[in-house]
């Protein structure tokens, strides 16, 4: 294993963390993962991780805080991709002090580290759409040229910690890339109300509880396949000499761009069941329109998504259907808030929202209500 070359993960036992490295191992890579487990279903993840790719997987447990397991971590590795954050828009309100330390200052810990002890290692971002702000009254793919505005804590974090990496390629020459990335969905993404909301809504449908919608369910966004991140992951690694320095927006693309209530009406298709659909005021930062201009990271990297989303959404389904749920704990520990929402009732049949298109340039869409 010592020979084979190696790729750090921090937050590897994460949703996408799992899926980047299953790709990893299957491209030749050894892997270390390292997490601090306090995600949902990182445990589980890990486990399933290491029983996939045994002798090719080392998982360590620690946080970005520990210099003593990070350094052991980083080096001599041949590529960081960093994963690790805190993810809940919600909580970074709750808890801004904490979201900057894991997201912002936990960044530079990294950075720093892979400066010291594997400075020509492939250094992968995972950012967010979340830093281009609310982009009012914005219609058409995002590019990266458009201007960053965060807003809410955790946009702030992630914005901060996305520019240390890109001007960590500035200043001291680390091969850093940085991946704007909107919503991504797939097997082993233990989603909630607050992240990961295309599984957090199949597991509501699957296991039938309510689901709330916060704004009017006429957001834009395209959903990306984890497989299809992960090849991407992959790319930026082999062809750092290409993407090193560059900051690339990451999603499904126009092609795989819907509203919330059509991302509802596909699941519901896909599990043959009917959505209880709430309503709720619409949450901080929250954009109303956000597709991933693809043109860039195309031109440079040769990637594009592949798997077709009503495709991806049944892989998840089936994900979702042979795992234990998380939802039935969280409703008794009454953690979810279903009962804020007020609003009405969605009802119909799994085809009853799919008569409007799935997305145009700012079009309007209203809830059907009771």
């Amino acid at each position: 294993m010592a020979a084979r070359r190696t790729v750090l993960i921090t937050g590897g036992a994460g949703f996408i963390g799992v899926n980047v490295a299953s790709r990893l191992v299957r491209a030749g890579y050894r892997v270390v993962v390292l997490d601090d487990f306090s995600r949902l279903g990182s445990v589980r993840n890990a486990a399933w991780l290491a029983g996939a790719h045994p002798g090719s997987v080392e998982v360590l447990r620690g946080s970005l805080d520990d210099r003593r397991t990070l350094d052991a971590a980083v080096a001599g590795t041949t590529a960081v991709v960093h994963l690790a954050a805190q993810v809940a828009v919600t909580r970074s309100i709750d808890e801004p002090l904490a979201d900057f330390d894991v997201n912002a200052r936990g960044t530079l810990a990294v950075l720093e580290a892979a400066r010291r002890l594997a400075p020509d290692a492939a250094f992968v971002y995972s950012s967010t759409n979340k830093v281009y702000g609310r982009l009012e009254g914005w219609c058409q793919p995002v590019p990266e040229t458009a201007p960053i505005d965060p807003v809410t804590p955790y946009a702030c974090s992630k914005a901060c910690a996305d520019q240390y990496v890109r001007d960590y390629h500035r200043t001291f020459g680390l091969p850093t890339v940085v991946l704007r990335q909107s919503c991504i969905y797939g097997p082993h993404q233990n989603g909630s109300e607050d992240q990961g909301w295309v599984a957090h809504f199949a597991r509501a449908v699957l296991d039938g509880f309510p689901l709330t919608v916060y704004g009017d369910g006429g957001q834009v966004r395209d959903l990306l396949e984890v497989d299809d991140l992960a090849e991407l992951y992959l790319l930026a690694i082999e062809r750092i000499d290409r993407a090193a320095g560059r900051v690339f927006n990451i999603g499904g693309g126009p092609d795989h761009a819907c509203d919330l209530l059509t991302a509802i009406a596909r699941i519901e298709r896909v599990t043959g069941r009917v959505a209880e659909v709430r309503f709720g005021p619409p949450r901080r930062g929250d954009q109303r329109f956000f597709v991933s201009d693809l043109g860039l990271v195309g031109r440079m990297l040769g990637w594009e998504p592949t798997r077709d989303l009503d495709a991806g959404l049944a892989r998840l389904v089936a994900w979702c259907r042979g795992g234990p749920s998380p939802l039935a704990g969280e409703e008794a520990e009454g953690r979810r808030g279903l009962g804020r929402s007020g609003g009405g009732f969605a009802p119909g049949g799994p085809d009853a929202r799919l008569e409007a298109p799935s997305w145009g340039p700012c079009h309007e869409r209203r809830p059907v209500t009771t």
